[in-house]
């Protein structure tokens, strides 16, 4: 029987150690998204400052891991406290959290080395220190007299669930109630907390030391040395689960929906993963999620690839979420299954962190050079299906065996595709012999190799279905996400089939434009004639002839058809790639035919436009979208000043704010009351519309009343005055609160 004295020593020691790693995972998780508002104002909303600040983090944490293997394995705990307490003095040299004085990002240059260097002087150190902290601890703990000291990776659950904890309290409770100011403050005390914490297990450490057990148990000898193809094996079983995490959240903000904080379900989904098999359940829980997946794979693979358009987008979400749980638990738990003895604990998180950092350097910096389309997904689908356990007699003869059904599923696919005229004429026929050979592809299950390549193929074949039936004819890949055009058809007045181009920016339509000659010059969709633009445009014309106009966001160009060539056009817009896409006749002819000679500016809009004199323009057209969202710093009450001190005194701001998921003229109507200018909504919903005109809605503010008089008092549309909000503070560049306005 366990004396209590012991018992109560031994869980308040427990506690202790879990607590700091509770509290080091937690202040991570916060960190990011905090510095990365800090930037956000003076970078724009490019997803390449995104990407930069993630490679800077997960970088800083390899590092860290890579700090707490050295110390841990070259040098005695005593010596360890001591070279670990002399970085933590140092990294309050970083504190409280702020950007270098004076600093300003690069306006001629590529600013990623700016911001490398900027996120290293303001928060490299405590971030660092932050990033040793999982290793290291357990390493301590490992060392200490304690009944779990011989299998310490039960603790990586508490770092976990810190992570965890802070992912979902960002949004929804640390971002709307407290503002940047307050959130610097707030996380300067809790490193302050946690470097105290690091001191109560350095402590316990150092006591422990000073009276070591009698007897300590021997490492296997198996554990002695590590093999390259176990430390390989664990690189592969860190890197897929990270790649795929940042595929499969590309993937669903592109392709299913461009929802607010989507990106948080597949994150909370992975980190929930690490808690499961780090826990004393997974020896338990690991066979039955392996044996589960194979009969997961048959409706994930028959709905969300072959046949995706009979489920509404929540039920395709759902089934994408289950299918990454489901592997990603595979592969965390044969990470898991495979630790080593705590001798070489910090080795064995070295490896993982490293794998997690290949994986998001591979999404973020390879994957969009080398593929048109998110692939990176499926390909580490099947990445993920070849980690599965393997049976240690399968032999190079069995494994090339395992590859000639897959291989020869691909060709006879192929050769279909390409043989058949009309293929859509055999879509069904197709789609059920795919869902078919999905059935077939279950029964190899026992057989890694054959069962993820069938499955591999399978994919492929599917999505190369669906891309000829889209009748995509043009595709690519930029940081700024994934832009097609589209031929389709619609019947025209005559009932004779037409066809016109389609732009798309991942699930978005971003323009469209008829083909016959005398229709080319028509603007469609959002800009029709008879919406909102076309109004604007109309009640202003003959006042409007020599008048400066900005746009911000181009798409396939069709706002430059009420253009008139005594006015002069500035397009800004942010991704080289769209006006590529948009200069070419063969995609688009707009430009070709309505722009009279604009000036373009490439890059974020708002540091164009704070560069431009003041003053300048007539009139200002916000139409900047992500797929269907309006980047956060575009719409901020600092983001208005900088509009309105562009814009003459009698000026015209006009937003574009149509969105499936946000309420945006909430956050106008509140920035309009609070700057005391004159605003108009028009949620236009055209009855009988012709074809490729849309529902679509917009805001027109200005400084005096006057200057929207004549669009309110016109009968071309309803212009109403915007309603009031009093549930939400104004956004601004320190505070912005996206669950607030959600539809």
């Amino acid at each position: 029987m366990s004396h209590p004295a012991k018992t109560n020593q031994s869980l308040s020691w427990t506690l202790l150690f879990a607590g700091t790693l509770f509290v080091s995972a937690s202040l991570m998780f916060v960190l990011q998204p905090l510095f990365g508002k800090i930037l956000l104002p003076l970078l724009g909303g490019s997803p390449a400052v995104w990407n930069t600040c993630m490679v800077f983090y997960q970088t800083i944490l390899f590092l860290g891991y890579l700090y707490a293997h050295t110390i841990a394995s070259r040098f005695k705990p005593v010596r360890q406290i001591q070279l670990h307490t002399l970085v933590i003095l140092l990294s309050f040299l970083a504190l409280p959290l702020a950007l270098p004085e004076n600093t300003a990002p690069p306006t001629e240059s590529n600013p990623t080395l700016w911001i490398v260097w900027t996120l290293l002087i303001a928060i490299g150190l405590p971030l660092f220190v932050v990033s040793t902290t999982s290793p290291l601890i357990q390493k301590w703990f490992a060392s200490i007299d304690h009944k779990n000291s011989d299998d310490p990776y039960f603790l990586y659950a508490a770092s976990n669930a810190g992570s965890l904890i802070a992912l979902i309290s960002y949004p929804f409770l640390i971002e709307p109630h407290i503002d940047l100011s307050a959130q610097k403050t707030d996380w300067s005390l809790g490193y302050i907390l946690l470097c105290l914490l690091i001191s109560a297990c350095a402590a316990l450490l150092y006591k422990s030391k000073q009276h070591p057990p009698i007897t300590q148990e021997s490492t296997p000898p198996e554990d002695v040395n590590l093999s390259w193809g176990r430390r390989l094996h664990w690189l592969a079983l860190a890197f897929v689960p990270s790649s795929l995490l940042l595929g499969l959240t590309n993937f669903i903000s592109t392709d299913i929906a461009s929802v607010p904080l989507l990106w948080i379900i597949p994150l909370t989904v992975y980190l929930l993963t690490f808690i499961i098999v780090f826990s004393h359940w997974n020896d338990a829980i690991h066979p039955v999620i392996v044996r589960l997946q194979p009969y997961i794979l048959i409706p994930f693979i028959t709905y969300a690839f072959i046949n995706p358009a009979d489920l509404p987008y929540w039920a395709y979400l759902i089934l994408h979420l289950i299918a990454f749980f489901f592997a990603v638990m595979v592969c965390h738990g044969e990470l898991s299954k495979n630790r080593p003895a705590t001798q070489h604990l910090t080795t064995f998180y070295l490896i993982m962190s490293f794998g997690g950092m290949l994986g998001g350097m591979f999404n973020t910096f390879v994957a969009p050079f080398i593929f048109n389309g998110i692939y990176e997904y499926p390909l580490m689908i099947i990445a993920a299906l070849l980690l599965r356990p393997w049976s240690i007699s399968i032999t190079a003869k069995s494994a090339l065996l395992q590859v000639i059904w897959p291989t020869a599923l691909v060709i006879t696919g192929l050769t279909l595709y390409a043989s058949i005229k009309d293929l859509l004429q055999y879509f069904d026929i197709i789609v059920i012999s795919l869902i078919f050979i999905t059935l077939i592809t279950f029964l190899l299950r026992s057989k890694p190799i054959a069962f993820a390549f069938s499955t591999g193929a399978i994919i492929f074949l599917s999505l190369g279905l669906h891309g000829l039936s889209s009748h995509t004819i043009y595709q690519e890949r930029t940081f700024f996400g994934v832009l097609a055009v589209r031929e389709s058809v619609l019947t025209d007045e005559r009932n004779q089939d037409e066809t016109y181009h389609e732009l798309f920016h991942g699930t978005t339509k971003h323009g469209a434009q008829r083909l016959p000659e005398n229709l080319q010059t028509t603007p469609l969709t959002y800009y029709s004639r008879p919406g909102p633009m076309g109004q604007l445009f109309k009640e202003f014309d003959t006042k409007n002839q020599n008048w400066n106009i900005g746009v911000v966001g181009l798409g396939a160009g069709a706002l430059t058809c009420y253009s008139k060539a005594s006015q002069h056009w500035t397009l800004y817009e942010i991704d080289p790639l769209v006006v590529e896409i948009a200069s070419k006749p063969e995609f688009f002819t707009y430009m070709k035919l309505c722009a009279h000679q604009p000036s373009i500016r490439i890059g974020d809009a708002r540091l164009s436009l704070d560069k431009e004199p003041d003053g300048q323009f007539d009139l200002l057209i916000m139409d900047a979208f992500s797929s269907d969202s309006v980047p956060t710093h575009l719409i901020t009450k600092e983001a208005l000043e900088i509009y309105f001190k562009k814009l003459k005194p009698h000026g015209i701001l006009a937003f574009h704010m149509t969105n499936r998921h946000l309420a945006l003229k909430k956050v106008l109507s509140i920035h309009a009351e609070h700057m005391h200018l004159a605003a108009l909504i028009q949620e236009y919903k055209p009855q009988n519309p012709p074809p490729l005109v849309v529902a679509t809605d917009w805001v027109v503010m200005a400084k005096n009343p006057d200057t929207l008089a004549p669009l309110s008092l016109s009968q071309l549309g309803h212009w109403e005055k915007m309603p009031l909000y009093f549930d939400m503070k104004p956004w601004t560049d320190d505070f912005t609160n996206i669950v607030t306005i959600w539809k």
